[in-house]
Order: structure tokens, then sequence, then C-alpha cells
């Protein structure tokens, strides 16, 4: 079965056997929630950090602030229970500007921190990350097992 993609400023939620995945992680953060007492998993592809200075009516999932509350609530909806949605993060990459130290430049470093904050008021564990550097990444959210797979050119794919 092939995954679930999910492009830039979107979420969804799958439940076992069906994977979910997105593809070229630079700056944005790919959040993934897995409950793995009922299978069900979710992803959304963070964007910029922050809604609060966005036109009305935006897309939730663009941002970090609501993108991650939305996917959790979808999560629910689904069937998964609060007490066991655990949290893996990729993505954050710093994309722009090489060595420049421009805080306008650090959009995935602020990508970071705000989904982490996100998933901090929500109570969420985050039980793995890979986070930063100056490298894309393509994540896959296996649901049988909760597996993060993370691919980048030039260095490989790794499990988390």
């Amino acid at each position: 079965m092939k995954p679930v993609i999910i492009g830039m400023a979107e979420l969804d939620v799958v439940k076992c056997p069906q994977n979910i995945t997105t593809l070229g992680l630079g700056s944005c953060v790919g959040v993934c929630l897995y409950d793995k007492a009922t299978k069900v998993g979710g992803m959304v592809h963070v964007v910029l950090p922050d809604s609060r200075n966005a036109a009305g009516g935006t897309n939730r999932a663009k941002f970090a602030d609501t993108g991650v509350v939305e996917l959790y609530e979808r999560m629910i909806k689904a069937g998964a229970r609060k007490a066991t949605i655990v949290a893996k993060l990729a993505g954050g990459a710093h994309m722009f500007g090489g060595a420049m130290k421009s805080d306008a430049l650090k959009v995935g470093e602020r990508n970071a921190f705000n989904s982490k904050m996100a998933l901090l008021k929500l109570r969420i564990p985050i039980i793995a990350e890979d986070l930063g550097g100056e490298f894309g990444r393509t994540i896959e959210l296996d649901t049988n097992d909760g597996m993060l797979m993370i691919r980048t050119v030039g260095k490989g794919a790794k499990k988390i």
C-alpha cells in the first residue's frame, strides 16, 4: 500500500496499515503524532512558526501554533487516546543565508521551537527528533510500530 502523501501546509491522519509521508522538508518541520495503542498516526507539514500575523481564514496546517493543535484534534476524532499519543519531529533546517545570523532567516529554528511549544502545551511527549542542520529531509511514519524513517540527500536514511 502506498503511503498517504501530504504537501506543504497540509496534514492528515491515518490508521494502520496505512503509512503517511511528506517530501522535501527544508526549513519546514514535520510533526508526527502516533498512538501505539490504537495505531493511529498523523503528520503536519509546518511551513511557518506563528499564525498571529496571518490574514484571516488562513490554513491552520501552515503554522506550528495552529497546525499541531489541529493534528491533535483530528487524531482524537480518529480514535487515538490522549494518554498514549507521542510525538516525533524532523526538519527545521537552516536553508537560507548560509552563516548569516539574521533572526528573520532562521525560519527552521523558529518552526522547530514553536512546534515543540505547541506539543508542550498539549502535554504530548516528544520521544524523538531530527532537527536543524543545513539539509532537507523526507520522512515517512510507519503506523505499525510508530517508527519515523528519515531520508536525506547525501546522508542516507535512519529511523527514529
